[in-house]
């Protein structure tokens, strides 16, 4: 299995995980230590990430599908007992998934330069 398959995978399983712990009743939501705007910027973080090495070349389109898919997720939280959908949520989440992109695009870009500069070509 290549990386990009392997990211690809670990991508959307974790957009399985997201959408059955955040549709799930706020009871059974896992509890860490962690505020919970930390915990949903970062699980989105690490999902914006491992879409953007998984799809490297498709970056513009994942973004806007993950933007979609955290919509949806908001708005069906309004059906389930116990939880809200609500648009600050929303932005802490869209917040996370572009800046794992964005922190991805910068480490491609860094070992693209570090790669030209070991072949001696000028950056």
């Amino acid at each position: 299995m290549t990386p990009k398959v392997l990211f690809r995978w670990v991508a959307w399983l974790l957009v399985l995980a997201i959408a059955v712990l955040t549709l799930s009743p706020v009871e059974q939501r896992p509890v860490t230590t962690a505020p919970v705007g930390l915990e949903r910027f970062a699980a989105f973080a690490v999902t914006g990430a491992a879409f953007c090495f998984g799809y490297p070349k498709h970056r513009l389109p994942i973004l806007v599908l993950l933007v979609g898919i955290i919509g949806c997720l908001e708005a069906a939280q309004t059906y389930v007992p116990g939880r809200h959908g609500r648009l600050p949520d929303g932005l802490v989440k869209a917040s996370g998934a572009l800046l794992g992109a964005a922190l991805v695009m910068l480490v491609r870009a860094m070992a693209g330069n570090e790669r030209n500069t070991r072949s001696g070509e000028d950056v």
